[in-house]
């Protein structure tokens, strides 16, 4: 019975360590925001396809958002079947999702983040942010540049190895593909 115990004893730290480490990587994957699920948010494709009816870009979204804060983050979405062009923002210690009229450019609505997994990505955004030496807008302007004929989809600030960094998503219109580019802050 002893060598049954831990033999259950080693398969559970087993399946625990493994969880964890599926935990911490899938926190890393929405931290740089280039893994659009396939549920009542719509996968990446989706947003693709909805990208050919919008006029505003990504840095156009990042610019208008700036009358409530400083941009950590932005994407466009699909929300329950609707796009929606959506920018984190921080602002004394606050933060804000910032929706973005894709047509306008103007500000449709502001929410504060005050709780969950938005509360958190947002404060670690914003600690990349704070050693930052460039603003997202430039950090996506510089990805689209090395990929001609592309579109911004996301962008998210995070610190790698101490250093801000902007992970780009990108979609490559003629290619049909998307590709993720890490920019310096």
């Amino acid at each position: 019975m002893d060598g049954g115990k831990t033999i259950y004893a080693a398969v559970g730290a087993a399946l625990l360590g493994f969880v964890a480490f599926a935990a911490i990587e899938g926190h890393h994957a929405v931290l740089r925001d280039d893994n659009y699920e396939q549920d009542d948010q719509g996968d990446r494709a989706a947003v693709a396809r909805a990208l050919t009816f919008t006029k505003v870009s990504l840095q156009q979204g990042l610019t208008a958002s700036e009358l409530e804060g400083q941009p950590i983050s932005a994407k466009f979405e699909l929300d329950r079947g609707t796009l929606q062009l959506s920018v984190h923002t921080s602002k004394g210690g606050r933060f804000s999702k910032v929706l973005v009229d894709y047509s306008t450019g103007s500000i449709a609505k502001v929410q504060p983040i005050t709780e969950g997994d938005d509360l958190a990505g947002a404060q670690l955004q914003s600690a990349a942010m704070a050693k930052a030496k460039t603003s997202l807008k430039e950090a996506v302007e510089q990805a689209v540049k090395q990929a001609p004929n592309s579109r911004a989809l996301s962008v998210v600030s995070e610190l790698i190895d101490g250093r801000a960094v902007a992970c780009v998503l990108l979609f490559l219109k003629n290619e049909q593909e998307f590709r993720t580019v890490d920019q310096e802050l």
